[in-house]
């Protein structure tokens, strides 16, 4: 037990330096980490001072459960740990899962009790790029459009040409740092959403600053009500707090997906959403 305690105390500090999105605990300890670490201190003095036999019952559970985890776990489970999380930090390279966080994600939503709806089935199948260096909108929603299209089988070059005459009528820059093109399409039943981050930015003509964080949306015209209901959905996470800073901070694309998944807007649970 005392182990244990130990162990959870470690933890605590391990996740809250690891810095992932997903990590959101209700409650925060006080004095973190002091707290902690003395903790740790005391609970390993107070195993020394219980004597030899303590000690080595001890150590001997670590040494059994470190060579069942190396002999047996590790080679059926694939699982990062959020130590690795940390280690990403320091050195400053990618680590290509997101396994931990996804997990975490999916503990959130039930701790929630978050009851995903139509635009959040959108997310959780909706492509998203991460635009490297500084772009011209026009590079970006020419991607756009070629993605879109392949998903909803129409015409590339039809989509693009939509897409820059939405941005000739009016900017769908909705307020610094961030834009919401959306057009109407051929066709009936066809709705999808594009997200797309650029760190460096994203250069609109008729916007002074730089876009960082874009909404696609295309759907077709008897998908009006759902695209209205879309923009709401959007509008309610863009204005949470600190949004734009988790939005630049999240890691790679599932970081992104789980960000808008995880945001506390109101649920549309109404049959027209799920339709």
């Amino acid at each position: 037990m005392i182990i244990l305690f130990t162990l959870v105390n470690a933890s605590v500090i391990i996740m809250r330096e690891s810095k992932i999105q997903s990590y959101r605990p209700l409650f925060r300890s006080p004095l973190y980490p002091y707290g902690h670490i003395f903790a740790i201190v005391a609970y390993v003095a107070l195993i020394v001072d219980m004597g030899v036999v303590p000690l080595s019952i001890s150590a001997g559970f670590v040494v059994l459960s470190v060579a069942w985890y190396l002999l047996y776990v590790s080679k059926r489970v694939k699982r990062a740990s959020a130590v690795m999380h940390i280690v990403e930090r320091v050195t400053d390279k990618a680590i290509k899962t997101v396994t931990l966080e996804n997990e975490l994600r999916d503990i959130l939503i039930e701790r929630d009790n978050i009851i995903e709806d139509r635009f959040d089935q959108l997310i959780h199948n909706c492509e998203i790029l991460d635009v490297d260096g500084a772009q011209k909108s026009e590079t970006v929603l020419r991607q756009a459009a070629a993605l879109v299209a392949e998903r909803l089988g129409l015409d590339e070059y039809v989509l693009f040409e939509k897409f820059l005459h939405r941005e000739r009528e009016s900017s769908t820059v909705v307020q610094p740092g961030l834009a919401i093109p959306h057009i109407i399409v051929e066709g009936e039943n066809k709705f999808d959403v594009l997200l797309v981050r650029a760190k460096e930015g994203i250069r609109f003509s008729q916007a002074p600053d730089p876009v960082r964080i874009m909404f696609i949306l295309a759907g077709s015209k008897d998908q009006r009500n759902y695209h209205l209901r879309a923009l709401m959905a959007i509008a309610q996470i863009v204005q949470e707090k600190s949004f734009e800073e988790r939005w630049l901070a999240a890691r790679g694309t599932e970081g992104l997906r789980n960000l808008i998944l995880l945001s506390g807007r109101q649920r549309d649970a109404g049959p027209e959403a799920q339709a």
